[in-house]
């Protein structure tokens, strides 16, 4: 008998999963949701804080790197995605492959990846609705728009301690209410937001580009202060790790299978298509804001978008361009929120968390426990969390689903060789390998707060698996 941390589920199991979630979402509306989520936070806020503390105008860079990488893992994420076509992502790709352990381990931490990656979006989208809303004339509370205990610039000028990020709170709970009623009225929805949002960018990028001045440039690297990641190559590496949280659309591509009507098919295209599509798009658009806006008025700068668009001087674009990046974030929200009940939804069928998390509202065929249970969640991080603190949290996480996914790819070939893939990786294992090293030099660049969060995170999912999951899991109980 296999030992229980060990034992691995079928390629046939994996992939069969029956959730009685609708298969309503095509290769266009996953490319859509891919896009839609990666282009958001990463591109309109964490551009800034990055240049601004760690790589100044090399966070294009940064930015390209990080594609880089993800590029390996994307292909790696395509071949999976082609053979086990699971809305489990990484975790049911580990399961497969590396065993049950393994594969709670990165469950765990795809829950803690977009668990704080929807709490950082939600933050930054609380700076631009201010933006927005101050330059018609309405304010809010300005204690309202900042985690405890931040200090705050009142409307009379005096000084006062935040109490929370409400805005942020009030839009989580909105896009959870937006997922309930079901997935296919709220695709709709989200690809509608995803061409505003494109719109939006160009838009920004034709109104920025005469407002150039290339003395921004200069130095292209910044000299290091001395500090680890503070400037210089160390900076770039650690924006790029930064970086990683700006990638997320793809990874959340993978974990709809179960809603997509072809996902052997239709998974590596919404993967590849939406990669591609990014980072074009993140590798110009930084490079016109860093040159409009010195990076070091940006270190902590919640919406430097807007600051560019004041200062190229058109008002009346400022509003509309405000207004396409506050509507833009619901996408990001969407599919961050969409994943996280996705996997927990897997984790549950398969018996390593209660039935409760599997369970499905008979109208709208919706995990609306998980997306509940999610929502309250996050709306804590995003609340008390500062939004730098979260995007490192967010990218370690993803970093280290895409080394397993890496892993994945050889595991698997010598496991089962024959099975049938649709989409094959180049070049046999070089791309993985180059996947696995790319993401652990990036990872390691990451700051030793944010690592220990992680091995928090991980001990105390390790808790809630030999106290539950793993007695009972589906594979333990066809064992006995």
């Amino acid at each position: 008998m296999t030992t229980p941390l060990w034992r691995t589920k079928p390629v046939s199991s994996a992939a069969d999963s029956q959730t009685g979630l609708k298969r309503v979402l095509g290769p266009w509306q996953l490319v859509a949701l891919g896009v839609g989520v990666t282009i958001g936070a990463g591109l309109f806020s964490l551009t800034g804080v990055a240049a601004g503390q760690n790589a100044g105008p090399a966070v294009t860079l940064s930015f390209v790197i990080a594609a880089v990488a993800c590029g390996f893992a994307g292909l790696c994420y395509g071949e999976l995605a082609s053979m086990i076509p699971s809305g489990g992502s990484a975790y049911s790709y580990a399961y497969a492959s590396m065993g049950e352990l393994i594969a709670w381990i990165i469950g765990w931490d795809l829950v803690l990846e977009y668990t704080v990656g929807a709490a950082a979006v939600a933050s930054s989208w609380s700076g631009y609705l201010a933006s927005l809303l101050g330059g018609w004339g309405i304010h809010i509370d300005p204690r309202l728009l900042a985690t405890p205990m931040t200090p705050v610039t009142m409307p009379d000028g005096s000084m006062a301690s935040a109490w929370l990020n409400l805005p942020a709170v009030c839009a989580l709970w909105g896009v959870t209410a937006l997922l309930m009623r079901g997935v296919s009225e709220s695709t709709t929805i989200n690809t509608i937001v995803v061409c505003i949002k494109l719109a939006v960018i160009v838009a920004v990028i034709a109104a920025c580009a005469p407002h150039i001045s290339f003395e921004h440039y200069h130095p292209f690297i910044p000299q290091n202060t001395g500090t680890f990641g503070q400037f210089g190559m160390s900076g770039v590496m650690r924006a790029a790790g930064m970086a990683f949280f700006a990638y997320l659309g793809f990874d959340i591509v993978s974990t709809t299978a179960q809603d997509s009507r072809n996902p052997a098919r239709d998974i590596p295209i919404g993967i590849l298509g939406s990669l591609l599509v990014c980072s074009v798009v993140y590798a110009v658009f930084s490079m016109v804001l860093t040159g409009v806006v010195d990076y070091r008025a940006m270190a902590n700068d919640p919406s430097p978008v807007a600051t560019a668009i004041d200062v190229a001087g058109m008002p009346w674009l400022a509003s509309l361009v405000k207004l396409g990046i506050t509507a833009g974030y619901i996408s990001v929200l969407f599919g961050l929120l969409m994943g996280q009940a996705r996997v927990f939804l897997i984790m549950s069928h398969d018996g390593l968390l209660p039935p409760v998390f599997s369970k499905l509202n008979a109208r709208t065929h919706t995990p609306w426990t998980s997306h509940l249970m999610f929502a309250a969640l996050t709306s804590v991080f995003a609340a008390v969390l500062p939004i730098g603190q979260l995007g490192n949290m967010t990218s370690i996480g993803t970093l280290l689903a895409f080394i397993i996914v890496c892993i994945g790819v050889p595991v698997l070939r010598h496991r089962y060789p024959e099975a049938p893939r649709q989409f094959r990786v180049p070049g046999g294992l070089l791309v993985p390998v180059l996947g696995i090293l790319s993401c652990g030099a990036v990872m390691v660049s990451l700051d030793r707060l944010t690592w220990i969060r992680l091995v928090v995170w991980l001990a105390i999912g390790l808790a809630v698996y030999f106290a539950y999951g793993i007695r009972n899991s589906r594979l333990c109980r066809s064992e006995s």
